[in-house]
């Protein structure tokens, strides 16, 4: 019996890796997530083919800039055992790593990207976590019915 779809937001920083950037790569692994929710969601919730709103967050223009999906099954992100990378991490093996991502496939860029101010003015998101004060986790759940409003903002 295979699991119902499911949505998420995930949030990357243009000037790290933008919509343009999964568009030219195609599929990338979801890397250097280290915080233990979202890396959770990765690794219990995420499933190949789960939809996912791809979020510019920290630039001029912050909000939905296209979907994507989820490519593959979780399995351990390597950026945790090189110790030249940002997100190494030092209590992590190759036996028991602690960090886990999935790959991500492109699936549209937007013409423009769905602004935050937008989100907010729409009352069927009103519970949409990313609009939570205080909300920092870089992968958030989203609705269905969400997730398809946030498609029709975009057409």
């Amino acid at each position: 019996m295979s699991k119902q779809k499911r949505y998420w937001l995930m949030k990357s920083e243009p000037v790290s890796y933008s919509i343009e950037h999964l568009k030219r790569d195609v599929v990338t692994p979801w890397s250097g997530i280290r915080n233990y929710q979202s890396r959770n969601f990765m690794r219990d919730e995420m499933r190949k083919g789960d939809g996912v709103l791809f979020y510019h967050s920290s630039c001029r223009e912050v909000g939905v800039a296209g979907t994507a999906e989820v490519a593959s099954t979780p399995y351990p992100d390597a950026t945790q055992f090189d110790r030249k990378s940002d997100y190494y991490d030092p209590k992590a093996t190759k036996e028991h790593p602690r960090w886990m991502l999935v790959d991500v496939r492109f699936v549209k860029q937007f013409k423009q990207v769905i602004p935050l101010t937008a989100l907010r003015r729409e009352n069927s998101l009103r519970n949409l976590m990313i609009l939570r004060p205080g909300n920092r986790l870089s992968i958030t759940p989203v609705t269905r019915e969400e997730f398809r409003t946030i498609l029709s903002l975009a057409s």
